[in-house]
C-alpha cells in the first residue's frame, strides 16, 4: 500500500521592502527601529539612521518584524 506524502506547510515570510522600518523580535524598547536596506536569500541588511551609510548589519529575515 502506497503512503500518501504529507503536504508541506507553506512558510509565510513577511515582505520587508527596502526603506521600511523593522525591529528585532526581542529588541529593547529604548532602541529605535532599523531601516531595511535590502533582503536576499533569507537575510536582510539593516542599519540605524544614526550609523551613517557605511555601517550595515546582516540579520536573518525571521528575526525581524515590520513596524506598523
Amino acid at each position: 500500500m502506497a503512503r500518501t506524502p504529507k503536504p508541506h506547510s507553506a512558510k509565510v515570510v513577511e515582505l520587508l521592502q527596502p526603506g521600511s522600518f523593522v525591529k528585532l523580535r526581542n529588541q529593547p524598547s529604548d532602541l529605535p527601529p532599523f531601516q531595511v536596506l535590502r533582503c536576499r536569500g533569507g537575510r536582510c541588511w539593516v542599519q540605524q539612521q544614526a550609523w551613517g551609510p557605511l555601517v550595515q548589519w546582516e540579520v536573518e529575515h525571521h528575526k525581524l518584524t515590520s513596524v506598523a
